[in-house]
């Protein structure tokens, strides 16, 4: 199965001991039946080394044997400094799973219907190119399933000089989404949707989803490390750098995409954050610390995705995506990338066991990428004594 398209979608309170450098790891101390991270490491150091990728880092959280971290590679090839969990990266669409939780605070607290419409928000913003929003409920904006492309299609063969340093508003992106034609009907990933939410949510609070997400998430779980860029190219203090392939003169190439103005993923793509931070917010969303539990429930009412995107048993609710695990029971997040070459994915398993992993170039084989959700896969099963 090919799933090196989830992976675009890519879609704690124990301290974290920081692990810099291949083929090695710390942990905090843990009982012996929990194991050990052997073939975590292995896999990580698989990714850096068979499939040849500058860096990648994980951190693993067990309720019952505290906190991994383990890494391998670089974060930047070209002084060789090793890759780090303490590191920032961009989340990409793990952005996504932020944004919709703010939508279903507002939903909690009666300001917003789920059922309500693109149109009730938005007038006349989605009326054009056989689009329209007062057919597009608010639900299916977070569910990937209100009938809209992808803005990001418009831009997939754009300059790519051009595309890191332009800047982006939000209603620009709709607009070029809406220039796009109609996706087959069903289930569509689509990053315009959580722009929308986004804009849906500045309708209804007065303020940007920036500030909302900042205030309602960011500051209350104390997540220092994650912030919105806003239009800066660059990222604030200790970070990994990002990569990605590109042809010159016929020959593939790796690029430096660490300045890049990421506002093209704005409400659903644009986030900055560290692997512990990603866990620390999807243990307090999943636990449901931030949110009721009928809007919790909300978040995990699934239907299926597209095979293509999610694989052939991959699902989506509002803001989360679910996936078998090989050990059983199914895994609970997101996963993210960048066109700048950074890649994610959190999630947690049904004991609580959470897994962050991050790596720092875009997979150009669909085996790289179906390595990386395999790392996920052995980071969330039960370490083998």
């Amino acid at each position: 199965m090919k799933k090196s398209a989830l992976l675009a979608t890519l879609a704690c309170t124990v301290t974290v001991t920081l692990v810099a450098g291949a083929g090695t790891a710390a942990a905090t101390p843990a009982r012996p039946a929990c194991g050990n991270h052997q073939a975590l490491q292995a896999a990580l150091n698989g990714l850096t080394g068979e499939h040849r990728l500058a860096g990648a880092v994980a951190e693993v959280v067990d309720p019952a044997c505290g906190t991994w971290a383990g890494a391998s590679g670089v974060a930047d090839v070209r002084t060789g400094r090793p890759a780090s969990v303490e590191d920032r990266f961009r989340i990409g669409s793990v952005t996504k799973t932020f944004t919709a939780t703010v939508v279903l605070q507002l939903a909690a607290e009666g300001r917003l219907s789920l059922d309500s419409t693109v149109e009730d928000h938005l007038p006349g913003l989605v009326r054009s190119g056989g689009y329209d929003g007062r057919t597009i409920k608010v639900r299916q904006l977070l569910q990937q399933n209100g009938g809209l492309p992808d803005h990001a299609d418009a831009f997939a063969d754009a300059d790519v000089d051009w595309l890191r340093h332009h800047r982006f508003a939000p209603r620009e992106l709709v607009e070029a989404a809406l220039r796009l034609p109609q996706p087959k009907p069903g289930w569509h990933y689509s990053t315009t949707n959580y722009v929308l939410a986004g804009l849906a949510v500045e309708h209804v609070t007065g303020r940007s989803i920036e500030d909302e997400v900042t205030r309602r998430v960011i500051d209350p779980l104390r997540l220092r490390d994650t912030y919105w860029p806003g239009m800066a190219e660059d990222i604030r203090g200790r970070h990994s750098h990002s990569y990605f392939t590109a042809e010159r003169d016929g020959v593939p190439v790796r690029v430096d995409g660490t300045r890049w103005n990421t506002s093209a993923g704005g409400a659903g793509g644009a986030l900055i954050s560290t692997p512990s931070d990603v866990n620390r917010f999807l243990a307090a969303l999943l636990g449901g610390r931030l949110l009721p539990a009928e809007q919790l429930a909300e978040t995990r009412t699934t239907v299926l995705g597209d095979p293509e995107r999610l694989g052939s048993k991959g699902r989506y609710g509002l803001g989360l995506i679910t996936e078998p695990l090989a050990c059983g029971g199914i895994w609970t997040g997101h996963t993210g990338s960048t066109r700048a070459g950074h890649h994610t994915v959190t999630a947690m398993a049904p004991g609580g066991r959470q897994a962050t992993i991050a790596i720092n170039e875009s997979p150009a084989t669909d085996a790289a990428a179906n390595a990386v959700l395999a790392a996920l896969d052995t980071a969330l099963c039960p370490p083998r004594t």
